[in-house]
C-alpha cells in the first residue's frame, strides 16, 4: 500500500512556506504524475488561495525498479529538488514563465523526501484550452512558440541535463544521435518482449533504425529543450500566458528530439510550433526512436501499480501501430 503525504505534513510545509496566516482548509492530490506527487493545497484566512506542493518521495514514483543507470545520462530519470531548481532558475533567467518557487526543502525535517511549494497556476492546461476554448488557446500557443524559440536558441557544445552541466559533469556517449539510437535499440528489445507484433518485426525495425542513423551528420552545438513538452505540461495563467511545468528534464540536446515530441503531442496544432532549419535525417531517426520509447515506457509502467492504466495502454497501442507502419514508408 502506497503512503502519500497526509494533511498534517502538508499543513506544516505550507505553514513554513506562507507563514502563520496560512490556514489549510483542503487538499487535492492531482492526477497524472508518475515520478512525483503533486498536491493542490487550499488555504483560508489572510493568505487564502491555493499553492502546489511537490513531493519526490519514493512512494510517489510509480516506475518499477530497473537496472541502475548513470544519473548523468540525458535519459536517466530526472527527479528531485536539484534538477527542478536548476531548471527553474535557468528558465526564469531566460524569461520563460515557470511557477514561482515559494519553498524548497531537502532537509527531511517534515517529510522524508525533497519537497517544494510553488505558485498554483490555476487557469488549467493548454491541452484543455485547445479542446474547449480556441481563442485563448491560440494566443497561448503563439506565446509558447516564442518561448521555445528563446530556449532552442540557447546553445552549448555539451549535451546533458542542466543540473548535470552546472556541477561540471558531462553526459556519456559519443553524440546525441548515438544516445538516441542506443536507447531505441533497448526500447525495441523491451517492447518486443511485451508486444508480439513488435516482437515479430524486431529485425526490420532494428535495420530501419540503423539505416536512419547512418544518414545523420555530426553536430557540435545543442539547444536547450524541455524534453517532454506536451500540452498537458503547459499551464495557462489568469492572463492567458503559458507556464511550463514538469521541467526537471530540462537539458541541452538536439532540438529535433523536442520537435518530434511536439509533433506527436500537439498534432494538428503543431504547425504553430514548427520551425525551419531542422535536420530531416535527425527528425526521421528520432521519430521512430520516440515511437519505440512510447511503446516500451508505458508498458514498463504497467508492470507496476500505476493507476491510469487505460491511458498508458492506449499510448503504447497507438505508437506500436505507428512504428510498424513506418516500415512501409
Amino acid at each position: 500500500m502506497r503512503r502519500f503525504m497526509d494533511d498534517e505534513v502538508l499543513s506544516g510545509i505550507v505553514y513554513e512556506a506562507l507563514g502563520a496566516e496560512a490556514d489549510v482548509v483542503g487538499v487535492d492530490r492531482l492526477r497524472g504524475g508518475s515520478r512525483k506527487g503533486v498536491y493542490r493545497v487550499h488555504t483560508g484566512g489572510a493568505r487564502g488561495g491555493s499553492v502546489i506542493v511537490y513531493s519526490w518521495a519514493g512512494a510517489e514514483n510509480f516506475w518499477p525498479a530497473g537496472e541502475a543507470v548513470d544519473p548523468a545520462h540525458p535519459f536517466a530519470p530526472a527527479s528531485g529538488l536539484v534538477p527542478f531548481l536548476a531548471a527553474q532558475r535557468r528558465l526564469d533567467d531566460l524569461g520563460v514563465r515557470v511557477p514561482r518557487v515559494l519553498l524548497a526543502d531537502d532537509s527531511r525535517r517534515r517529510h522524508p523526501a525533497d519537497v517544494a511549494v510553488v505558485e498554483d497556476v490555476a487557469g488549467g492546461t493548454l491541452e484543455a484550452f485547445l479542446e474547449t476554448d480556441p481563442a485563448p488557446a491560440s494566443h497561448a500557443l503563439s506565446e509558447l512558440a516564442a518561448m521555445l524559440d528563446v530556449m532552442h536558441q540557447q546553445h552549448s557544445q555539451h549535451y546533458g541535463r542542466v543540473d548535470v552541466l552546472e556541477r561540471g559533469d558531462q553526459a556519456g556517449g559519443d553524440s546525441c544521435e548515438q544516445l538516441v539510437l542506443d536507447r531505441a535499440i533497448e526500447d525495441l528489445a523491451e517492447a518486443a518482449e511485451r508486444d508480439p507484433r513488435v516482437g515479430s518485426a524486431v529485425s526490420p525495425l532494428h535495420d530501419r533504425l540503423q539505416e536512419l542513423a547512418t544518414r545523420v551528420a555530426p553536430r557540435t552545438e545543442h539547444g536547450l529543450i524541455h524534453g517532454e513538452l506536451g500540452p498537458d505540461h503547459v499551464l495557462v495563467d489568469a492572463s492567458g500566458h503559458p507556464v511550463l511545468i514538469d521541467i526537471e528534464g530540462l537539458m541541452f540536446f538536439d532540438v529535433e528530439w523536442e520537435h518530434v515530441f511536439l509533433q506527436l503531442r500537439f498534432g494538428g496544432h503543431y504547425p504553430v510550433l514548427a520551425r525551419p532549419g531542422l535536420d530531416p535525417a535527425r527528425l526521421d531517426l528520432y521519430m521512430l526512436a520516440m515511437r519505440l520509447s512510447l511503446v516500451a515506457g508505458p508498458l514498463r509502467l504497467l508492470d507496476g501499480d500505476f493507476p491510469h492504466r487505460t491511458v498508458m495502454r492506449d499510448i503504447a497501442e497507438h505508437n506500436a501501430k505507428a512504428a510498424l507502419a513506418s516500415l512501409a514508408q
